[in-house]
């Protein structure tokens, strides 16, 4: 049974993992989870992942270029992705990649909180 219910607001809803490596993380993962991993088709060089009883992708896997590092984030759905990081700067965190509209209305943002860990939020397109 797939669970149709739209995540709550402020909870954890996302994961990305970014690698030099993609292939390798695929493959590292896929063997010890199961984890299905394939091409995203609405962004190129991002794959997709889901699980067994996850009713849909529940994460990524991004290729880091350009001096990106190498990471494994979560990403927490909100409402408004430009106020969160506003409000994250005001209790002492960091907006490292201020919010960003992708092609399909996506907006997300990557920031550090007060002890420099990183996260990320996304608010989903508009239905």
């Amino acid at each position: 049974m797939t669970n149709t219910t739209a995540p709550a607001p402020n909870t954890v809803t996302w994961f990305q993992i970014g690698t030099e490596d993609p292939a390798a993380a695929r493959e590292f993962y896929g063997g010890l989870f199961g984890w299905n991993v394939v091409p995203d088709p609405a962004s190129p060089g991002y794959d997709l992942v889901s699980y067994a009883g996850g009713g849909g992708p529940a994460g990524g896997i991004a290729r880091t270029d350009g001096g990106a590092t190498n990471h494994a984030t979560f990403l927490v759905l909100v409402e408004d992705a430009a106020a969160v990081c506003a409000d994250a700067e005001r209790l002492g965190g960091k907006v490292l990649v201020p919010p960003v509209t992708t092609p399909n209305g996506l907006v997300f943002a990557h920031l550090l909180d007060r002890s420099g860990n990183r996260f990320g939020v996304f608010t989903p397109p508009a239905a």
